[in-house]
């Protein structure tokens, strides 16, 4: 087949259109607009991006366009991917109902925008959404705070940065009421607070849930919570190997308690026995660490300070 035909096959079938052919469902909870996660059996996860023309597999370096994506799922040559792809020709999956287009706009340097934004304050409306909306104590939102994790973002939403290892701002989750996302034009490392020569490293999936671990636990003076943003990029995971390479540290994997969860807690496992740290899994008693939270917000809280 001429490249041009290949070409042209691509640019009509996007990679959904695959998954929802052989089954895969949309993961709306833990999906965005600009990227939608799909599920498939325990553990198969793929994230379709670039409006349906690319994935990744987040457990794993699997990624690519719609022929690789067609390899990925069992075909076993490029020939047999080809043909998958192309009597999807004409084949048109259903969109998540709140799936939208994203504006066209010029995007500033990632440092530029994150200066540019308040930092949240009480009864702001990123620190509203946190405590009232979230049930993240507000003695948690202010350490976030103060340690300049934390901006207010547009329409009520609260921006938490991910920072490299030199405590630049890379990128950061977007969480609003109406709202999920990362940075247009950021990277993936660690959104983290805590004490910088703690000894004891909690990841997460999720910024909140960072915060509500950090709640549940009293905010330990001994810990650095963190989160993925629900990613797995190099940069994470060489800033969470440089966290564990002091004396005495301890890796803790406080995933969801699904198979994505476990699934990260293997991939920490992995770390940790190379770096020779001990290791724990620590479930949520809920999916995850703000349910839990949420589930308990009649109960009295500690007001720690890290």
């Amino acid at each position: 087949m001429a490249e041009h035909d290949r070409d042209r096959i691509k640019a009509q079938v996007p990679c959904s259109s695959l998954l929802k052919r052989q089954g895969w469902k949309v993961d709306l909870r833990e999906s965005t607009p600009k990227a939608i996660k799909y599920r498939r059996g325990k553990g198969e996860i793929v994230i379709v991006i670039h409006e349906g023309r690319g994935w990744f597999d987040p457990l794993s370096e699997d990624k690519g366009d719609v022929f690789s994506l067609a390899r990925h799922l069992g075909a076993p040559d490029f020939g047999s991917s080809l043909k998958a792809v192309a009597e999807l020709v004409g084949f048109e999956p259903c969109a998540p109902v709140w799936q939208r287009k994203s504006r066209r706009q010029p995007s500033a340097g990632i440092q530029d925008r994150w200066l540019k934004r308040p930092v949240p304050t009480p009864a702001s409306p990123a620190w509203a959404y946190l405590a009232q909306v979230r049930a993240v104590p507000e003695a948690i939102v202010a350490i976030a705070a103060r340690a300049g994790r934390l901006r207010e973002g547009p329409k009520g939403s609260v921006w938490a940065a991910h920072v490299d290892l030199f405590g630049q701002i890379v990128g950061w989750e977007e969480r609003g009421p109406n709202w999920r996302g990362f940075s247009t034009g950021g990277g993936k490392s660690l959104f983290c607070f805590g004490k910088k020569d703690a000894r004891r490293l909690c990841v997460t999936e999720a910024a909140i849930d960072a915060m509500s671990l950090a709640a549940t636990e009293g905010c330990r003076t001994d810990t650095i919570y963190a989160s993925t943003g629900g990613g797995w990029a190099p940069t994470t995971e060489r800033h969470i190997r440089a966290l564990v390479s002091r004396p005495g540290a301890e890796l803790v994997a406080a995933g969801d308690a699904n198979d994505q969860g476990d699934a990260y807690a293997t991939r920490l496992r992995a770390i940790a026995l190379a770096e020779g740290v001990a290791f724990l899994r620590l479930w949520p008693n809920a999916i995850d660490w703000n349910e839990q939270l949420s589930e308990a917000r009649g109960d009295s809280c500690p007001a720690p300070l890290c």
